[in-house]
């Protein structure tokens, strides 16, 4: 079935909000699209037509498999657009998203297979967000948040959670990107900050909430 840029648009952000809040409802929707929730409704029904919603009344909606299907679909080419961004054409992994969200919508499935195996079929993108493989099956691996490290414990980057340019900025300023080792040496109990030592780095201070937004791996 072919859908709509918008439509891809929306799809995916449903799959996105109801992953966090398991039903989604109209005004958390219009926010995160930064629209009317009048416009929604009309998105709605038109998703609703091409059977990819399930609606509790008075409690909201989420996708139905259909529905699901087509938003892995589309975060799927999102992720492998900026992978091939990072990786081959070495775009900063700060600048990969803006491009990937218009890549996303060519609708190609043979460019798509293509790319894949070009790239090698990677299990996770620059910022380290699982890519779904064309079945819609998402990798998974261990990884803590780094605020949960104990200290003195060397642990390896993993992924960032929160990807806006300013967040990738600062991480590229303290030269921490995907395979950085670093090491928790203290917790600082006023505020949650840490202080981490990164490579050859001079020791730095980062606060909880950069904390919270970065993935580690840890072996125990």
């Amino acid at each position: 079935m072919n859908f709509t840029t918008s439509e891809e648009n929306y799809i995916k952000c449903i799959y996105h909000l109801q992953q966090e809040t398991g039903l989604v409802n109209t005004n958390a929707l219009a926010g995160e699209m930064r629209t009317r929730p009048a416009s929604v409704t009309d998105m709605l029904k038109k998703l609703k037509a091409k059977k990819l919603l399930q609606y509790e009344r008075y409690k909201g909606f989420t996708l139905n498999e259909a529905g699901k299907k087509a938003a892995l679909g589309v975060i799927r080419k999102h992720r492998l657009w900026e992978y091939f961004l990072a990786e081959v054409l070495k775009f900063d992994w700060d600048k990969v998203h803006p491009i990937a969200e218009e890549l996303e919508h060519i609708s190609n499935d043979e460019l798509i297979q293509r790319l894949d195996k070009f790239l090698g079929n990677p299990s996770f993108d620059p910022h380290g967000d699982p890519i779904p493989d064309k079945n819609g099956k998402i990798p998974v691996r261990n990884q803590l948040v780094l605020s949960d490290v104990p200290v003195k414990k060397t642990v390896t980057v993993s992924a960032v959670s929160n990807q806006t340019v300013q967040m990738l900025e600062m991480l590229k300023h303290y030269q921490i990107a995907l395979g950085t080792p670093l090491q928790v040496l203290q917790k600082f109990a006023f505020d949650g900050s840490l202080e981490i030592k990164v490579a050859k780095q001079a020791p730095c201070i980062i606060s909880e909430q950069v904390a919270k937004n970065v993935f580690v791996h840890y072996e125990l």
